[in-house]
């Protein structure tokens, strides 16, 4: 990625600057954190430039919650170190705790109190004067849309507006870095589609966003970078394109077949005939499966489409009755699970953290 020793600094007429772009905000290098025995997070690095939203993948116990953690000040590495504009995550906590909001999956709502009431209340806690309150909460609620929620009380909202209230009050101290916890969790199509424009906005507004989702086809619509981490590692780093080339090597086919034809005897064909390539041309085996309730035979392999193609010469020679044969599209969702497959990494639970406050789980 590139890199700019250049940052932010304020016009000779006093207005802010423009963001750029291509500056590194958040930076992480050879971030370890251990308990004990149990190594939550091994030698994590990456960069992730101003405006940029990276989707941050893994499963329940790969080091997510770790390296957030650390991010915001709570937890300290082993080894490594991280920065967020410049300010080091471990010795200069206060100023991290101004420069990223965390927007968690659970709201955390209180009774009786209208959201503009809310609204004021984080901002009192953030050190907001009470003029300067009133201005940020009408901001920060037209940028998340929930203007006209004001007098409405926050216990009363339903899930897509309590995110949008949610991202008003992660807003309110103007954070350059936001950490989005499963913020498309439990909303309906339209209210995704609002919150994938409302995450695009805060992007263009030079806001770096780091969202976390086991709603992979939303996350791919919306990142610029992605990070598949398993079992405390970083698997996989760059663009959604980036990505696909470099985890999915292997590519998948269907065959769809005419109602009459015996999807059996197909499936065995065209795995007598992968196998027979893999003996010359040294290549992996292929999973070939088959769903005759959709009359269908789908295979994996690494084979190029000149190198396919003898296949379904062979297979009309044979008198097969062929309807499409095509491939499938591979999505972040397949990149992911192959990651996982081959790290042969399952749904588990983090290891717990102890602080001075008590216990926090991961």
């Amino acid at each position: 990625m590139m890199t700019s020793d250049t940052n932010a600094t304020e016009m000779t007429n006093g207005d802010p600057a423009p963001p750029h772009r291509d500056e590194p905000v958040i930076q992480i290098h050879q971030l370890t954190k251990r308990y004990g025995d149990f190594t939550a997070l091994d030698s994590l690095s990456m960069e992730i430039h101003r405006g940029q939203i990276l989707g941050f993948i893994g499963p329940n116990g790969a080091g997510k919650t770790t390296t957030i953690r650390i991010l915001v000040g709570l937890s300290k590495p082993t080894s490594g170190w991280a920065k967020i504009a410049g300010a080091d995550c471990l010795n200069e906590s206060r100023k991290i705790k101004r420069l990223v909001g965390y927007m968690p999956d659970d709201f955390g709502r209180y009774n009786n109190m209208r959201v503009n009431e809310y609204l004021d209340f984080f901002g009192a806690a953030y050190g907001i004067a009470r003029r300067d309150r009133i201005h940020r909460i009408g901001e920060v609620m037209e940028i998340a849309g929930a203007t006209y929620m004001k007098d409405l009380f926050v216990d009363a909202l339903s899930r897509g507006m309590q995110q949008r209230v949610a991202i008003a009050r992660t807003l309110m101290h103007d954070p350059q870095v936001l950490i989005m916890d499963e913020p498309a969790n439990g909303l309906d199509p339209q209210a995704r589609i609002d919150m994938r424009t409302m995450l695009l906005r805060l992007s263009e507004m030079g806001k770096t966003l780091i969202v976390t989702s086991h709603i992979l086809p939303e996350l791919a619509r919306v990142c610029d970078i992605v990070a598949m981490i398993t079992k405390g590692k970083l698997r996989a780093f760059g663009t959604l394109d980036e990505i696909m080339r470099n985890v999915q090597q292997r590519r998948t086919f269907e065959l769809l077949l005419l109602d009459q034809v015996p999807v059996g005897r197909v499936a065995d064909r065209v795995e007598q005939w992968l196998q027979n390539q893999a003996a010359h041309e040294a290549l992996g085996t292929s999973d070939v499966s088959r769903s005759d309730a959709e009359s269908m035979v789908r295979f994996s392999t690494s084979l190029s489409d000149a190198e396919l193609a003898p296949l379904l010469t062979l297979l009309i020679e044979q008198g097969e009755s062929i309807a499409q044969f095509r491939e499938v599209t591979a999505d972040l969702e397949d990149a992911f699970l192959s990651v996982a497959k081959e790290d042969g990494q399952q749904e588990t639970v983090e290891k717990p953290e102890t602080t001075t406050q008590g216990a926090a789980t991961e």
